[in-house]
């Protein structure tokens, strides 16, 4: 269950079992000291007190005066004193009634067996500490030495609650602190960890919505770091704008094959529509002449020429051919364009933005690049907003004339994109559907390329045409 928490939560709780962990370790170090400290700090207090009292113990045991020593021992509190003789017997003890004179240790438990024992296998003059978890005691033993020769030994118990008081003191201090500690580290873990992973949670939120959802709705900025994490996301971000490239140039393939079908589609019934249809204008021309004539003759004959000429024009629309035949381009012919749209566009209140860099003659033909820019600039004027602005660069970059219309108003989308340059689709009320698409024909005949790109209410149109194909 753990390996399927986002890490987004479990970089956090691992820096907090961390945390809680170390504080842990720490806090039994730190009590683990603080009673080994309180040991030797009874050790040394416990062999100084047996010390003293083995220096005023030397002149009753020399003497064998058993109430002097008992006197010596009986203010001694909580504590147990016994005195060993040289034979490891009682001598004498502050609790007479628990430890009998003349007693053997090992005689009153296993707990004083283990003791003498002890005695008994030390070889040292020094003092010692017997301390045993199933004893109910522990003791400390000072040897009686007079004149470098051992008499006797004192023996100092104590109940192992002592330590309980001072140690309990400081597990609560330890504990105090370390939970101190723990609030103060463990926001501080979490800001940290979710600092770390956030870049990650939005590289893994970013990469499931690949094939989910259009590639231009994919919002992920990598960060500026040189880290993994940078250079993942960096890698991730080249990914998808190579996907952005190749779903831009699948697109325009396929658009590019859908309007060649429809072309040549469009130009086969066109040729075909155009043998009959000059049949039939031929034959209004001879009845003309040669007909009886009558004011409703006339008149049929009159809405049937007009019919013939529209269906002419329409199918001559159709069949673009991009006759070279004119004189080369120049900077008055982008001018002269320019003069022909102004007016329409002063009609809607627009701003006409021009921007002419051409300084010389180029190898193109005038009439249909003209045309391209008429037909491009009067869509941008018919489809701006009131009042709005319409943009018109014309440049040469790199052997290639690049033209580029824009217009605010509303946006255009993917789909509807993909459609603009099929004849006969268009959204403006009394349009006939054929200017882009004539300009989409001329343009290919040339060898060059259209473009569309409309976001955030601006739309514009793209075109490049070879200098070297052109000429």
């Amino acid at each position: 269950m753990f390996r399927k928490i986002s890490l987004r939560y479990k970089i956090p709780i691992n820096l907090t079992l961390a945390i809680l962990l170390t504080s842990l370790v720490i806090g039994s170090v730190l009590i683990w000291r603080s009673y080994e400290e309180i040991r030797n700090d009874l050790f040394r207090s416990s062999v100084e007190l047996g010390t003293v009292l083995a220096r005023t113990l030397v002149a009753p045991l020399k003497h064998d005066d058993i109430w002097k020593a008992y006197k010596i021992l009986r203010s001694a509190g909580y504590r147990i004193y016994i005195v060993l003789d040289e034979q490891q017997r009682i001598f004498v003890s502050n609790q007479p009634t628990e430890f009998p004179m003349m007693r053997e240790l090992q005689t009153l438990g296993s707990e004083f067996e283990a003791l003498q024992l002890k005695i008994e296998n030390h070889d040292s003059l020094s003092p010692f500490l017997q301390e045993r978890s199933q004893d109910e005691r522990l003791y400390v033993v000072i040897p009686v030495i007079d004149d470098g020769i051992q008499i006797a030994n004192v023996i100092i118990g104590y109940p192992r609650t002592i330590y309980w008081p001072r140690l309990l003191n400081i597990v609560e201090r330890v504990g105090l602190t370390s939970l101190i500690v723990m609030l103060f580290l463990i926001p501080i873990g979490w800001w940290v960890g979710n600092r770390t992973v956030d870049p990650l949670v939005r590289l893994s939120r970013a990469m499931s919505q690949v094939g989910s959802r259009p590639l231009q709705d994919i919002d992920y900025k990598p960060l500026e770091r040189d880290d993994e994490i940078g250079q993942l996301g960096q890698s991730f971000d080249a990914m998808i704008a190579e996907l952005k490239e190749k779903e831009n140039l699948e697109g325009q393939v396929i658009v590019s094959e859908r309007l060649a079908a429809i072309g040549r589609l469009a130009a086969g019934v066109a040729h075909e529509i155009n043998n009959p249809l000059g049949g039939m204008m031929n034959a209004v021309n001879t009845y003309r002449r040669f007909g009886r004539s009558d004011s409703e003759t006339d008149t049929t004959m009159f809405l049937l020429e007009r019919g013939l000429k529209q269906i002419h024009e329409t199918v001559s629309a159709l069949l673009v051919e991009a006759r070279q035949e004119s004189h080369d381009l120049t900077p008055d012919d982008i001018e002269d364009v320019r003069l022909l749209v102004q007016s329409d566009a002063q009609k809607k209140g627009l701003q006409l933005v021009w921007d002419n860099k051409l300084d010389r003659p180029l190898s193109l033909p005038s009439t249909p690049v003209r045309q391209v820019l008429m037909n491009l600039s009067l869509n941008a004027v018919q489809a701006a907003e009131q009042a709005g602005q319409v943009t018109l660069s014309v440049a040469l970059v790199d052997g290639v004339l690049e033209i580029r219309v824009s217009n605010d108003g509303v946006t255009v989308s993917k789909e509807e994109i993909g459609h603009l340059f099929e004849p006969f689709v268009h959204k403006r009320p009394g349009g006939t559907g054929l200017g882009l698409w004539i300009t989409y024909q001329i343009v290919r005949q040339f060898g060059g390329d259209i473009y569309v790109q409309s976001e955030h209410g601006t739309t514009s149109f793209m075109v490049h045409l070879p200098l070297e194909l052109a000429a």
